[in-house]
């Protein structure tokens, strides 16, 4: 009986850090795609015009010879590369936003604009881009440990996919 009333205080003691501990500064920070890749990607881009541009030529000679003028523009549609960014959502975790690549109705890309600052994100994020880019949509399943992240990544993937149509 002498034990435990010490033994009770001292845990009790040693919770309570743990119970007030909040994130310091390098969690509250937000994570950004976008900064980091962008001297690749602006080499990417240069090369599609390049590729794209050639293709309208030699499609079109297709439309003379069937005389449809709406085929030439649905081409340069598809072949027409836009970048159109979901809203920022906001999870328990953190901001979430994306940013879709689009060439006509293809998904080429999707990027983590902000993402909250942790490691299951930083795990997720991958797995959440390569999902999107195999299915062409946000139905995409949840990464486990990152759940609130992956909710906001797919509701704000959906809202830049709608916002494109």
């Amino acid at each position: 009986m002498k034990r435990a009333i010490p033994v009770l205080l001292l845990s009790v003691g040693g919770l309570v850090p743990v119970w007030m501990y909040s994130p310091g500064a390098a969690h509250d920070g937000e994570l950004s795609e976008v900064a980091a890749p962008e001297p690749q990607q602006q080499t990417q881009k240069q090369a599609a015009p390049q590729t794209t541009g050639s293709a309208p030529k030699t499609t079109g000679s297709a439309p003379k010879a069937t005389g449809a003028a709406p085929t030439t523009q649905q081409q340069q549609q598809q072949a027409q590369t836009r970048n159109v960014p979901g809203p920022a959502v906001q999870t328990s975790e953190g901001t979430v936003q994306v940013q879709v690549t689009l060439q006509g109705t293809k998904i080429i890309d999707v990027k983590a604009l902000r993402a909250p600052n942790s490691n299951p994100t930083r795990m997720a994020l991958p797995l959440l881009r390569e999902s999107a880019l195999k299915a062409q949509s946000a139905d995409i399943d949840t990464v486990s440990g990152a759940t609130a992240t992956s909710d906001g990544y797919k509701q704000s993937l959906q809202a830049a996919i709608d916002g494109a149509r």
